[in-house]
C-alpha cells in the first residue's frame, strides 16, 4: 500500500491538532513559516528530498477512515460500479450539474455515484478546504440533508472520493516494450492523476482507504513487478519507494501551482526579492558552501534543459526531476535484479 504521508501545515481547532472531517465549528489555520536564503535550484533539490517527498502540499493533512467503519467499507465495496477501471474523468465532470441539476422537470433521484462525482468536482475546483456536505449538495441542486441518506457523513465521502479518483488509472500495461517501460508508464499515469486531483495528496496514507480501486492500483504495479526475480520483501520496498516518489514529485508541482494564489506573490517576484538579499547578508556564501556554489554555477548540460516557454521554473524543474529520479530508481531496480562485477551480490531478501 502507499506509504504514510505527513503534512506540516494543519488546520487547528481551539485545542490544536489535525483537522477532523466532521461538519463542526470553523477551524483556524496554523501555517509553517517559509524557509528562505537558499539559491533557487538548490531550493528545488531541498524540496524534493525533505519536503513533498513526505506529502507536504499546501493545506491540511486529512486522514481517511474517519467515518463509520462498517458503513464506509460497505459503500466502498458496493456492487454498483465500484472498482471499475479506466478513464472516468467524463463521469466526474458530467454527472453533476449537467445530469442532475441542469435538466428541466422533476429532479432525478440521487445516487452514491452522483454524490461522489460532485464532491470530486468541488475538491478539484476549490480545494479540500471548500469540501463540505453543503457544498456538494449545492453542486447537485440539493440540500446537505438530502445527501445523508446515501452517504452518512463527510468521513465516508472522503473515502469514496479518493477511491473513485483512483479508478481513472488504467487496469493494465503492455509489456511488449519491457517491464521498465511499463512501470514508467504506471508512474507517469499516477503522477498525472495527482496533478488532476491535487487534493488527493492531502489524504494521508497512514490509514489507507482500503477500497477496491486502491487495491487495484496496487495490484497493477505488483503485476508488473511479480514477473521479475525479486523476492517478495524486495518487491514490497520497491512498491513503497515508487508510491512515495511519485507523490513527492507531484506534490512539488501542486505546491508551485498553489503558491501564488495562497501568498499573492509570483515565483519570479519571490526569487527576485530574495536573491539580492542573500548576496547582501551572506557575501561569503561561496566560501562557506563551495559545493552548493559549484552546483548553482553549473550551466544546463544541453538546450533541452532550458525552461519550456510559458512553463514556470519550479514546474519545469519538478518535471525534470520526476523523469530523472524515476529513471534512477528503475536503473537501481535493474541493478538489484542483475548485479555484476566482483562482490556485486545484492541481498534482495532484506532490501
Amino acid at each position: 500500500m502507499p506509504p504514510p504521508v505527513v503534512v506540516d501545515t494543519q488546520l487547528t481547532g481551539p485545542a490544536g491538532g489535525a483537522a477532523q472531517l466532521g461538519e463542526g465549528p470553523p477551524m483556524r489555520r496554523r501555517s509553517t513559516p517559509h524557509r528562505s536564503g537558499v539559491p533557487r535550484a538548490i531550493s528545488l533539490c531541498r524540496t524534493e528530498i525533505f519536503g513533498t517527498a513526505r506529502g507536504e502540499v499546501g493545506g491540511v493533512v486529512v486522514f481517511a477512515g474517519q467515518g463509520d467503519a462498517r458503513r464506509s467499507m460497505a459503500l466502498l465495496w458496493r456492487g454498483d460500479g465500484a472498482g471499475d477501471r479506466g478513464d472516468t474523468r467524463g463521469q466526474t465532470r458530467g454527472q453533476t450539474r449537467g445530469e442532475v441539476r441542469g435538466r428541466p422537470g422533476p429532479k432525478p433521484g440521487l445516487s452514491v455515484g452522483a454524490i461522489v462525482a460532485a464532491a470530486i468536482e468541488v475538491a478539484d475546483a476549490e480545494g479540500m478546504a471548500a469540501l463540505s456536505m453543503r457544498a456538494v449538495g449545492e453542486q447537485l441542486g440539493r440540500t446537505a440533508m438530502a445527501l445523508y441518506t446515501y452517504v452518512p457523513s463527510k468521513g465516508e465521502l472522503l473515502d469514496l472520493m479518493y477511491d473513485q479518483a483512483l479508478a481513472e488509472l488504467p487496469g493494465g500495461y503492455d509489456l511488449a516494450a519491457g517491464r521498465r517501460a511499463a512501470v514508467t508508464a504506471w508512474a507517469r499515469d499516477l503522477w498525472a492523476l495527482y496533478l488532476r486531483h491535487p487534493w488527493m495528496l492531502q489524504v494521508s496514507q497512514a490509514r489507507p482507504v482500503l477500497g477496491p480501486n486502491e487495491y487495484a492500483t496496487l495490484e497493477t504495479l505488483l503485476g508488473l513487478l511479480r514477473g521479475t526475480d525479486l523476492r517478495p520483501g524486495a518487491v514490497r520496498h520497491v512498491v513503497g519507494t515508487l508510491f512515495a516518489f511519485v507523490r513527492g514529485a507531484a506534490g512539488t508541482i501542486a505546491e508551485a501551482r498553489q503558491a501564488e494564489a495562497a501568498t499573492g506573490v509570483t515565483d519570479e517576484r519571490w526569487w527576485r526579492d530574495r536573491a539580492g538579499l542573500l548576496a547582501e547578508v551572506a557575501p561569503d556564501f561561496a566560501a562557506r558552501f563551495p559545493a552548493v556554489a559549484w552546483l548553482e554555477s553549473t550551466p544546463p548540460e544541453s538546450p533541452a534543459e532550458e525552461p519550456a516557454p510559458g512553463e514556470p521554473y519550479m514546474e519545469q524543474e519538478a518535471r525534470r526531476m520526476f523523469e530523472a529520479g524515476l529513471a534512477l530508481i528503475l536503473a537501481g531496480l535493474d541493478a538489484t535484479r542483475h548485479p555484476s562485477g566482483p562482490g556485486a551480490e545484492v541481498d534482495t531478501a532484506s532490501a
